[in-house]
């Protein structure tokens, strides 16, 4: 099988090579393709999507899409790249609009990949669309939402590649903090609180500091109007151009900008008060954020602290790649590492699972029949150690490559050969043959009474 396996990617790279000579003279109309776009048009020029690995690397990218994990931010795991097969990992995330989501990947050592990193706007009765990517040349990049809805990540690399990555996913916030020397926990009032005995709500965010501390550009802009509002008391408006949006200061002490002024991010606009409405609160900022054809929006995530990397695995990444079993009498496959997430499928005790990635306290395993998910890590074994049993074969059987008699042997085991019994699945056992083969038989027939 290693022979066979050199040889396809010997003739995969001469095509890949040939192909990537003549993309050179394309290049103006491969200009706007994301890499993982200009990848599948090689592979597609080499006519290597007309191959079953070619097939199967372009189907499993869009299966990707189709077919998510769920994750909460922040997010870290380690994930395992198969040389053995076309996979591509996705992950799907909450996002709210505002938030810098900054991604990044490492590749372990000794791990030589090339792999493509693409980020999606997922709407409902929508194709998912686009909004950030990058490959092996910068695998680490940032992107703004502009939306409050779910994102997904896809993660892929070029075929026949195998190795470890490390993959964080964190929020940021796109705006600096608007009062000088302040953070989030500064925030005393929130986007939507009652106001006016119930009769409107809070179009902003309040930031309460000293009176005088210098309320600061959040952004790069274009001081637009200074002036005094009866609810809002001395007032500046700074056009944010490169997001769309203006940034509404209010209750301010005193005005130190004027209309038509360029302003750094980090310029002092003004001092902190409690003019118009707030006469009887304390000294804050009034921070609002109103964006072209939208109106007010919550500013809290445009300004929130930014993401802690998030805690280390208590899972042993060292099982990436192998084989685990159900241990407890029972256990559920989520689709998300949360102990109260949707469930993929019921496991039951000694259902073998391959480990894909580790996380937290949850491994991603992919089940015999190829559906990915979440089990908690407490609920597996390693299958090796212990086997689950051994058995001597009555007659000679082929070992498959999946649990189904139509799959492709990987060897034919002769009668009597000891195999080691890892796991159950459907009527059939995962086993580890004399030779170290790991393959699926057939259950052995019940002895007869």
């Amino acid at each position: 099988m290693s022979a066979i396996r050199l040889s396809l990617r010997f003739l995969f790279l001469f095509f890949l090579t040939a192909a990537c000579s003549q993309q050179q003279t394309l290049q103006g109309l491969f200009q706007k393709s994301t890499p993982h776009e200009a990848y599948a048009r090689r592979l597609r020029q080499a006519h290597l999507d007309e191959t079953a690995l070619g097939r199967d690397w372009l189907a499993a990218a869009d299966r990707a899409l189709r077919d998510s994990l769920v994750v909460t931010l922040p997010f870290q795991e380690t994930g395992l790249f198969r040389a053995d097969r076309a996979t591509a990992a996705a992950y799907r995330y909450a996002v709210r609009a505002g938030e810098r989501i900054n991604i990044s990947l490492s590749l372990a050592p000794g791990t030589d990949a090339h792999v493509f990193l693409d980020a999606y706007e997922l709407s409902p009765h929508q194709l998912p669309s686009p909004v950030a990517s990058a490959d092996t040349t910068a695998l680490s990049f940032s992107y703004d939402a502009t939306d409050s809805q779910q994102h997904l990540l896809r993660v892929q690399p070029e075929l026949l590649r195998a190795g470890r990555y490390t993959l964080r996913i964190q929020r940021a916030p796109s705006l600096g903090f608007p009062v000088k020397g302040k953070s989030d926990v500064a925030v005393g009032s929130f986007w939507g609180a009652d106001r006016d005995q119930g009769a409107r709500r809070h179009e902003g965010i309040d930031i309460f500091a000293r009176r005088g501390t210098p309320a600061v550009a959040a952004v790069p802009g274009l001081i637009t109007r200074v002036g005094e509002t009866k609810l809002g008391g001395k007032v500046v408006w700074l056009a944010d151009a490169r997001h769309g949006q203006h940034l509404y200061y209010a209750h301010l002490d005193k005005q130190l900008v004027q209309p038509g002024q360029m302003v750094k991010a980090g310029d002092t606009l003004g001092l902190v008060g409690n003019t118009g409405n707030a006469r009887t609160t304390n000294p804050h900022l009034h921070f609002g954020v109103y964006r072209a054809g939208r109106g007010a929006v919550d500013p809290f995530p445009f300004v929130r602290q930014a993401d802690a990397l998030p805690p280390a695995p208590r899972t042993r990444p060292e099982r990436l790649g192998q084989w685990v079993r159900v241990s407890a009498k029972a256990a559920t496959l989520r689709r998300s590492p949360a102990a109260k997430a949707a469930a993929v499928a019921a496991l039951g005790r000694n259902t073998p699972l391959l480990v894909v990635g580790s996380q937290a306290s949850w491994y991603r395993v992919e089940q015999p029949d190829g559906r990915l998910g979440y089990v908690a890590a407490e609920a597996v074994v390693p299958a090796a150690a212990p086997v689950l049993r051994r058995e001597a074969l009555a007659a000679s059987a082929d070992l498959y490559a999946h649990p189904t008699a139509v799959a492709v042997p990987l060897d034919t085991l002769p009668a009597r050969a000891q195999v080691a019994v890892l796991g159950e699945f459907r009527g059939f056992r995962l086993v580890r043959s004399a030779a170290g083969t790991i393959g699926w038989l057939p259950a052995a027939p019940a002895p007869r009474g």
